[in-house]
């Protein structure tokens, strides 16, 4: 399934570029990071709302925009998916609590 964000992160970085007039990923890059930030604030609202209502189907489409926006602002920071998983990985197998004790340390 890491498939599916490899190819939407080579989606996105192709359409980083193009025409706003043509490509909603480029329209938002083309408004700047704060609007790309305020999607994802408003992607994440609408997911704690769907998930208070409790709809599976809800909470998965929300879901799935929050995380499209998500990678859209990793894109506009030239930053890869593949670091957020490699971050996850990093942390498998350590307590919540050993890990953030670990951030305050550095």
């Amino acid at each position: 399934m890491a498939d599916i964000l490899k190819q939407l992160a080579e989606v996105l970085a192709e359409r980083k570029n193009a025409d706003p007039e043509s490509s909603y990923v480029a329209k938002l890059h083309s408004k700047g990071l704060d609007a790309i930030l305020k999607k994802i604030g408003e992607e994440a609202t609408e997911t704690v709302m769907a998930a208070k209502d409790g709809k599976a189907d809800k909470i998965i489409y929300e879901t799935a925009d929050l995380w499209f926006h998500t990678m859209v602002m990793l894109s506009n920071q030239n930053i890869s998916h593949e670091d957020v998983l490699n971050e996850l990985a990093r942390r498998f197998g350590m307590s919540g609590l050993e890990e953030k004790a670990n951030r305050e340390e550095s």
